[in-house]
């Protein structure tokens, strides 16, 4: 796809307009799951644990045909700088199931009829672009847990500073208000696929701008998902 690009603006912390923060990628963090990873795009840090395959319970709720997978999002309590009440929120709740749509198109669920596999994303530290981080942690979690999967999911946000598309929005940015004002697009994509599983969009965007947008984050998402086969790869 070939798009003109965002002129270059200078961004909070210095970054170019198609870099992000620095990945951090890291699987089998948590020994008691099935299958856990970290993933970070500078200060935001999510972890995902794996529970499963197991039966689904209450029965009624079982598919004979496949497994079902479920998400739990939720940011802690201390991940953020004004105390967040503890417990699920309507905005966990709505990324726990944008998430669930964003993974299970490369998952083959259809290996295990009336089971579930739940997946628990926890935000330890937020900078902005929590919920696809949580994604990036998870496809790494269901792999290390040996769920098969067609590829893995690679999430990323691109963000409008006024008029200026930028990848992987800081907290600084998510804020920034000018001109338009601020637009936050998160993107998961199945990379080798070149499908896009998950395209939220909060703000305002023309239709040339989103297609940048998409292409941007799929540069990057080529990025992210070497860094999330190295960390499968060193635990191999």
């Amino acid at each position: 796809m070939t798009t003109e690009k965002s002129e270059y603006t200078k961004r909070f912390d210095g970054r170019k307009n198609d870099e992000a923060r620095k990945i951090v990628a890291k699987v089998g963090i948590i020994p008691r799951a099935d299958g856990s990873a970290l993933f970070a795009f500078g200060d935001t840090i999510a972890i995902a644990a794996v529970y499963g395959p197991r039966e689904f319970n209450p029965r009624h709720m079982q598919d004979p045909e496949k497994g079902v997978l479920r998400v739990h999002y939720d940011m802690l309590s201390f991940s953020v700088t004004e105390r967040k009440r503890p417990g699920p929120s309507r905005r966990s709740s709505e990324i726990s199931k944008v998430s669930e749509w964003a993974l299970s198109p490369v998952l083959q669920l259809e290996n295990f009829p009336n089971k579930v596999v739940d997946v628990h994303i926890n935000v330890l530290q937020a900078n902005a672009s929590t919920r696809v981080a949580g994604i990036n942690a998870a496809s790494m979690a269901l792999a290390h847990a040996g769920i098969p999967m067609t590829n893995l999911i690679s999430a990323v946000s691109i963000g409008k500073m006024d008029k200026t598309l930028v990848v992987d929005v800081s907290k600084d940015e998510e804020d920034y208000e000018e001109g338009e004002g601020a637009t936050d697009i998160a993107v998961a994509m199945d990379v080798n696929e070149d499908k896009v599983t998950l395209l939220q969009l909060d703000g305002k965007i023309n239709k040339k701008e989103l297609k940048e947008a998409i292409s941007m984050a799929k540069e990057a998402g080529k990025k992210i998902l070497i860094e999330q086969k190295n960390a499968l790869k060193k635990q191999i």
